[in-house]
């Protein structure tokens, strides 16, 4: 599915980090229509930092972001406003707000950047979680819910307003095999069926090995990027030690 075009996004030279102390620097990587681009690494290479840096939450230390070739640090806040609103964010715990039901949860961002009636909203509101296998549950509050169906519920909320770009920051996180599986099979499915390109950060083997078509290993100890390509390429031909034991380590857990 992957596309000849100009990629969606491009990094070049990308630094990140906090205050003083830098995660990651020199990175290089596109991610293009289509892609499933994981975020792979052990814990702390700053995975979720990146993850933050390329959906406009963090500023980089050094280096560029472009999407479709505009720099996203050179947009006006409100241009920059404008362009985060095409995309979606799943975040690691889902972030859903505790006090509303799922169909309130998803109905909030629709309120606010679309001029839908409350009606409206509502059917669009189930409409999404009928996708994600939560049909009928529009009036179950988060906390009523298994971990599973919180991160269903999170993945309909992120794609309610219809973005093309997705981010996923640990989909399957604690989530046992076969309700991860089938978190993998929906993302696979919304990949096909809805044309949704997706960065995913992960360090689940089962599940970077099922989704991933492209991606990038960030390295801890280097503070840079050791390796890129589809995550099952790097498990058969690891280019550095580092690489192999990650993958290796992965398949033992």
């Amino acid at each position: 599915m992957a596309s000849a075009a100009a990629p969606l996004i491009r990094a070049r030279n990308l630094s990140l980090g906090y205050g003083q102390r830098l995660l990651q620097q020199n990175l290089n990587f596109e991610v293009r229509q289509g892609d499933i681009f994981t975020i792979m690494g052990g814990s702390g290479c700053g995975k979720s930092t990146l993850l933050r840096h390329l959906v406009g939450l963090e500023q980089p230390a050094a280096g560029t972001i472009y999407y479709q070739e505009k720099d996203l640090w050179q947009l006006s806040p409100g241009q920059r406003g404008a362009h985060q609103r095409q995309i979606g964010v799943m975040y690691q715990h889902g972030a859903l707000w505790s006090q509303l039901t799922l169909a309130e949860n998803l109905a909030l961002p629709l309120s606010i950047y679309t001029p839908l009636s409350w009606r409206e909203q509502q059917e669009l509101s189930a409409y999404k979680l009928a996708l994600v296998g939560l049909h009928g549950f529009d009036s179950y509050y988060p906390a009523q819910l298994s971990g599973g169906m919180q991160k269903r519920a999170a993945l309909a909320r992120a794609m309610v307003l219809d973005p093309p770009l997705l981010f996923l920051d640990e989909p399957s996180a604690g989530l046992d095999p076969v309700t991860a599986g089938k978190l993998d099979d929906l993302i696979l499915q919304l990949r096909q069926y809805q044309q949704t390109t997706f960065v995913i950060v992960s360090h689940e083997l089962a599940s970077l090995l099922n989704l991933g078509t492209n991606g990038i290993f960030l390295d801890q100890a280097s503070g840079t990027s050791l390796a890129q390509g589809a995550p099952h390429h790097l498990r058969d031909h690891p280019p550095h030690p580092r690489v192999a034991e990650f993958f290796a380590r992965a398949q033992q857990s």
